[in-house]
């Protein structure tokens, strides 16, 4: 019997050496998020990180074999956050484009949708630069959408706000006259809601390379390759194994990932 005890107890030693192997090999990377950006990053009312980010995240984590542990940021000091090393990474719909590039890096991209206007319904606005000179936009501030309305509708009168939420109160209290951004973001966390039903899409979608990029990635600090390489990797895994698929269909009823190259 002792025998026989003495043997167990090595065997539960060495199962307790094997488990914290396998933990010590697991890489803990912080992930920096906005938490404020439905349907793709919010705090629900338990105060839990929810939204198609963050399970496309912890997918990308698993996949990766990574502990992550999120951050939330807000969006005007996300960027400075990842410099300053308060994360490892962002994950956060954040674009990819080459202004970001020229400070961080970037994955692939992990889903891709174009902007668009909203205005309250039988507006009538003519969308077009001089359509809309004079007229009150809302935005999130420092956004590529920001960027873009600057860029080409410079007659507007820009109002930017810190948070997507802030725009479309601002829409619904009649302090602006149309807001823009993502198509997603205002469809499923504007239009779907009771406080959006009298709001409706205006104007074409806008996909401009210039502004908006190549997509939503997850940005890393410069020089940290083998970390972009490793969510690259846990990216087309969950691409190719059906785990985005599932995450997507959780939140949209459309494709979100966008044309393939």
């Amino acid at each position: 019997m002792r025998r026989l005890a003495t043997g167990l107890m090595a065997a539960a030693a060495l199962a307790m050496l094997a488990t914290g192997v396998h933990a010590q090999d697991k890489r803990k990377v912080k992930i920096g998020t906005e938490g404020a950006y439905p349907p793709f990053n919010s705090i629900d009312a338990e105060g839990k990180l929810v939204g198609f980010d963050i399970d496309i995240a912890n997918a990308l984590c698993a996949a990766a074999n990574f502990e992550c542990e999120f951050v939330i940021q807000d969006w005007d000091g996300i960027i400075p956050g990842l410099i300053a090393k308060k994360y490892d990474a962002i994950i956060a719909s954040m674009s990819i484009t080459e202004q970001r590039k020229e400070v961080v890096d970037f994955t692939e991209k992990y889903y891709n949708t174009p902007a668009k206007f909203i205005a309250p319904k039988g507006s009538g606005f003519d969308i077009s630069p001089e359509g809309l000179a004079g007229k009150a936009v809302g935005v999130q501030r420092a956004t590529i959408h920001e960027n873009f309305l600057r860029g080409e509708f410079p007659e507007v009168e820009i109002r930017a706000y810190a948070t997507q939420d802030e725009a479309n109160a601002d829409l619904v209290s009649g302090r602006v006259d149309l807001v823009m951004a993502d198509s997603v973001a205002l469809l499923e966390g504007f239009l779907k809601t009771e406080a959006g039903q009298d709001f409706e899409f205006v104007g074409p979608d806008y996909s401009d390379p210039k502004y908006h990029g190549e997509g939503a990635g997850i940005a890393i600090r410069k020089g940290e390759d083998d970390l972009r390489a490793a969510f690259n990797e846990a990216i087309d895994q969950i691409r190719s194994d059906g785990t985005y698929q599932a995450i997507a269909e959780k939140y949209f009823e459309f494709d979100v990932y966008g044309p393939t190259s």
